[in-house]
């Protein structure tokens, strides 16, 4: 029977401790909660969805979203509150661009420029 050298066996000792050691590791959780969004956006884009179903399936995920304590994408809410609009639901419209603008600072000129366009248009449309 062949015994394995001192250096050999601590490295295969070594080697299998490492490995034992990966298999134990956790994956990280996501930062976001995505669900079907990027396919939800997608079919949209490809007309395959209107407005109303784009809603319907988009607030589905941010309750899903809400009840494992995951926070929505970047962009969920501003693409959920261009719905709300073509929908001609405007109180939905700003709340979901202040939302957005809250969960990312760093979106606040942007949003402030759709609100600010937003509110233009009834003004416009006076007489």
């Amino acid at each position: 029977m062949r015994h394995l050298s001192a250096p050999r066996g601590r490295l295969a000792l070594a080697a299998l401790a490492v490995g034992l050691l990966a298999g134990c590791a956790t994956r990280p959780q996501p930062l976001y909660y995505w669900g079907d969004y990027p396919g939800l956006t997608y079919s949209y884009f490809q007309n395959a969805k209107g407005a109303q179903e784009q809603i319907q399936a988009l607030e589905a995920l941010r309750e899903k979203a809400r009840a494992r304590g995951q926070a929505l994408p970047p962009g969920f809410q501003a693409h959920l509150a261009m719905l709300y609009g073509q929908a001609g639901q405007t109180d939905r419209l700003a709340q979901n661009l202040e939302a957005e603008k809250q969960q990312f600072p760093e979106s606040a000129p942007f949003m402030d420029f759709i609100l600010k366009k937003f509110e233009r248009k009834p003004a416009e449309a006076r007489p």
